[in-house]
Parts: structure tokens; sequence; C-alpha cells
């Protein structure tokens, strides 16, 4: 197999893993998390309770937004540093490439 194959697997697959995860678990609470913030924002510049006009509702919905796209990226990118790092620790074990744990002891992992 060619060098980086393994982790290339693993990094893609960790991308779809946390897309379904995100999907399952990150884009209702995102949003959520995201439309409380964006709350707070606008009633701390147009007082509470909120009025019915648009500069609010548009806070609001690019809070919640914004909300969604944290949440997607957390998601994304942990899904894909934990597939990548699990593919370049079964590249590892398979080839039985040399570790320096010290600058003096190099260490062979069989």
């Amino acid at each position: 197999m060619k060098t980086g194959e393994t982790m290339k697997k693993g990094l893609y697959t960790g991308v779809g893993a946390g897309l379904v995860l995100f999907a399952f678990a990150g884009l209702l609470p995102g949003s959520f998390v995201g439309g409380v913030i964006g709350i707070n924002i606008a009633g701390a510049i147009f007082g509470l309770p909120l009025t019915v006009s648009a500069l609010p509702r548009i806070i609001v919905a690019a809070s919640m937004l914004l909300g969604v796209i944290l949440s997607g990226l957390v998601f994304l990118s942990g899904g894909a540093m934990i597939g990548w790092l699990t593919g370049a620790a079964i590249e590892t074990l398979r080839e039985g490439k040399t570790m320096t744990v010290s600058h003096m002891h190099p260490v062979r992992i069989k």
C-alpha cells in the first residue's frame, strides 16, 4: 500500500462520520444556542422584550446561522482529526516504523 493511503482513508471516514454526527446531534443544538445568543445580543441592543421589527430578527437569524456553522465546523474537523489519527496509528502499526521517544533511545514498534 502507498504511504499515507490509510491516513487518507481514515480522514475521509472521519469526515463522513462527523457529518452524520452533525446531522443527528449538532444541527438542532447549534441552532438553539445561536438563537439564544442572538436573542441576548438583540435584547442588549434594543431592549427586552424584543419588538417585531426586522433588525432584531436579522440579528437572531444571523446568530442562529453562525451557531449551526460553528457546530458543523467542530463536528467535521473533530471527525477528520480522529479519523486521520486513527489511520496514522494503523499505518504505523502495519509498517513497523521507528518512533523516537527521546533523542537518545529510538524504539522500534513491531
